[in-house]
């Protein structure tokens, strides 16, 4: 997931000096993208039983409010990859940081939004499977697990096509595809309670060379 200027009320901009993209004083938010995202990750974690969902986001310490607010909704734990080194990273490094991550957990089945609202590249997840070398399955509307097996609508012009991969597999889910949840004072109370790990390059045995 990522934290991004509020798209409702900030228009995103660069600094001409450094290129980095300019978050003082400006409204950081949980993307909107990824609010759908996560509602998508929660009922098939709850369609599967037995799993465990996991909240990833590569940012500076201000991103710990977007991963509360996943938690909020009903991730179950969340992780924090936060380095002096990876500010300005372009979407290559953003990839090569995440895909490390994941390896780290073992994730069976990793969920992106299909682009962020800030970067707009669509490049991290197929960065990320790339990486990790497993299949990519895009723009999805809906998602099923079968036996060991992941199965999705994918959206096209003329509606959807039925694809499937083996897992593990990264999944894009197409906006507008699930209703998003929005955490309730018991959510956003038990939030508090739910594991936070936070993760610098050297945890995942990266140089700073290489972002």
């Amino acid at each position: 997931i990522k934290q991004v200027p509020d798209p409702n009320t900030t228009i995103s901009k660069l600094d001409p000096n450094t290129k980095h993209l300019v978050r003082s004083g400006v409204s950081l938010v949980l993307d909107p993208a990824d609010e759908i995202t996560i509602s998508a990750a929660i009922k098939i974690r709850d369609a599967v039983g037995k799993s465990e969902l996991v909240a990833l986001s590569m940012g500076p310490a201000t991103a710990q409010e977007a991963l509360r607010r996943a938690l909020a909704m009903g991730v179950d734990r969340a992780i924090l990859v936060t380095d002096p080194a990876l500010a300005g990273s372009d979407a290559l490094s953003t990839a090569r940081v995440l895909a490390a991550a994941i390896k780290k957990e073992g994730a069976d089945l990793v969920f992106c939004s299909t682009e962020s609202t800030d970067g707009y590249t669509g490049m991290v997840p197929g960065g990320i499977a790339e990486l990790l070398g497993v299949p990519q399955l895009t723009f999805a509307r809906e998602v099923k697990i079968e036996g060991t097996k992941a199965v999705v609508k994918r959206v096209v012009p003329t509606g959807y096509k039925v694809v499937e991969s083996s897992l593990p597999a990264v999944v894009t889910i197409s906006s507008g595809s699930y209703e998003a949840i929005y955490p309730t004072m018991k959510g956003i109370m038990g939030a508090k309670k739910k594991p936070f790990n936070q993760l610098a390059l050297k945890d995942l045995g990266i140089d700073s060379s290489q972002v």
